[in-house]
């Protein structure tokens, strides 16, 4: 199915603030839900939509398999060395990726790819983003492109995802 413009720009504006309220998180050490229930986040967040919340919540339910992932797919890194920032990209994109259906992996990791360019914790970031979630994306049996960008086309059923990674 695919995408309307309308719906693609309010998902990439989901992302953001779902970005922004796991940042948040991060920071205060206040879960999502907390901060969101008692309209703690910043302003210009706003009300999180219907999207925002299933990524916080999906990200929260499911971080330490995510985690893991990533972890296993960063080469020399640890998540405590990585930018919150960052991280907090990672996770959302990771869990779009194993969770989401109808979110191409390429869709995925050119959204966490302008996130990071907007607001990544280091220059580099956006690079970093991009070759850690090709490694998830070829880890996850999506053939790549040159320079480890996936093409898009689903190799493995996200149920079967979901079997072999948790």
């Amino acid at each position: 199915m695919a995408v309307s413009q309308g719906q693609h720009q309010a998902r990439s504006a989901a992302r953001r603030k779902a970005l922004q309220l796991l940042f948040e998180s991060e920071i205060t050490g206040v879960d999502c839900e907390e901060i969101i229930k008692d309209g703690l986040y910043v302003e210009e967040v706003g009300i999180p939509c219907e999207y925002t919340l299933s990524l916080i919540t999906g990200v929260s339910n499911n971080k330490d398999a995510i985690d893991a992932l990533i972890v296993k797919t960063s080469q020399n890194w640890s998540l405590e060395r990585m930018p919150l920032v960052d991280r907090s990209i990672l996770r959302i994109a990771t869990f779009e990726m194993l969770h989401i259906d109808d979110v191409p992996y390429s869709v995925s990791i050119n959204e966490a790819v302008e996130l990071a360019k907007n607001f990544g914790g280091e220059d580099d970031s956006s690079r970093f983003v991009n070759g850690v979630l090709g490694q998830i994306a070829s880890h996850l049996g999506e053939p790549t492109g040159e320079g480890g960008k996936a093409n898009g086309k689903k190799a493995v059923s996200r149920r079967e995802k979901k079997a072999l990674h948790g």
